[in-house]
């Protein structure tokens, strides 16, 4: 039986267990409620994610291209707020 792939953010809900600090868990839920406490989790988690699989990408092109230039830094945000202003489909985590 082989496995689905599925990149950040697709596949269906699956139960995870999650321990967080009690201060932590109050603050999400005075800031979302209870009924919007998963999504919130979800949310955040998605983002550090993306983050992350951002930081190895540029990492990488540094080891292999050396620092990325200003002009190369604009052009790339000019590009990212294109793609995501049209889609809202990231690569899988790596």
């Amino acid at each position: 039986m082989s496995e689905e792939a599925y990149s950040i953010g697709e596949g269906p809900a699956t139960r995870v267990s999650l321990s967080l600090p009690e201060g932590t868990a109050e603050a999400i839920r005075a800031r979302v409620g209870k009924r919007e406490f998963s999504a919130f989790i979800t949310a955040a988690v998605e983002r550090e994610l993306r983050g992350q699989v951002l930081d190895e990408y540029l990492t990488d092109y540094e080891r292999r291209k050396g620092p990325v230039s200003e002009q190369a830094q604009e052009r790339a945000r000019m590009v990212f707020d294109e793609v995501f202003a049209e889609e809202e489909q990231w690569p899988a985590a790596s």
